[in-house]
């Protein structure tokens, strides 16, 4: 729905009977609220990517980008798989300060100012992390992701790059002589957005204190601009 059915930004919904034969649509638990319910979708493509990543307890885990889908990533590390070490990366400190406090990563680094490569090599003496997320849509990121990481690490691409810039170049020896597993990852299926759901309703994951900003539907065209100033964590439009 919103993709190969109209459905975005819309106050009603014809579900496709298509979409019903398949499984695809979900009550909203009894204690989540429509706002929270919203954050199944980013947080079920999460729950996608991780599943193919095998993250094990005590994994070390470095996410890339602190926005909502980041935040999410951090807590499904940490609650559900059980890594040993989160780490958080942003370029934007602000943004960084704002989400470290929400989902308490063991360790938060600022990218504008620090070697990300270096600083993950040096908490783990050398060895690199274990899985890797790029939840941005920088390439330079994806670079990192592959120099950052250990002997048989995982790593999922989960942001997209822009299509004026869809492509990047890294040292294919790593790869090769890491034995790394680069993971692509789209979208979610109607059981990963249960799942979500599940997790919001049991108290499991938390998804209501990441929406930094409600702003009602008379004045949805702001919410980009407070996007685009990256002073939000997640902005809901509600009526």
């Amino acid at each position: 729905m919103g993709f190969q059915y109209d459905g975005g930004f819309a106050e009603f919904m014809i579900v496709p009977e298509a979409m019903l034969r398949a499984n695809g649509l979900n009550r909203i638990p009894t204690g989540v609220d429509f706002a929270e319910a919203s954050a199944a979708e980013p947080c079920s493509c999460a729950i996608n990517a991780q599943e193919q990543l095998g993250i094990e307890p005590g994994d070390f885990v470095v996410v890339i980008g602190a926005g909502p889908i980041g935040c999410m990533h951090a807590r499904l590390a940490r609650n559900i798989h059980r890594a040993g070490t989160v780490v958080l990366v942003n370029r934007r400190p602000g943004r960084l300060a704002r989400s470290a406090e929400l989902v308490q990563p063991d360790f938060a680094i600022d990218s504008s100012q620090d070697d990300v490569v270096d600083t993950v090599m040096g908490l783990t003496d050398g060895r690199g992390a274990d899985v890797v997320i790029t939840a941005t849509p920088a390439g330079k990121d994806q670079i990192h992701a592959v120099e950052m990481a250990a002997r048989n690490g995982r790593i999922s691409f989960f942001g997209g790059l822009p299509k004026i810039a869809p492509t990047i170049t890294l040292d294919s020896n790593l790869v090769h002589y890491r034995q790394l597993h680069i993971h692509g990852t789209n979208g979610s299926t109607p059981e990963h957005n249960r799942l979500a759901l599940e997790y919001f309703a049991t108290g499991t994951l938390r998804a209501n204190d990441l929406i930094t900003h409600r702003i009602p539907l008379k004045e949805g065209l702001r919410a980009f601009d407070v996007l685009a100033s990256g002073e939000a964590i997640k902005v809901t439009v509600e009526p």
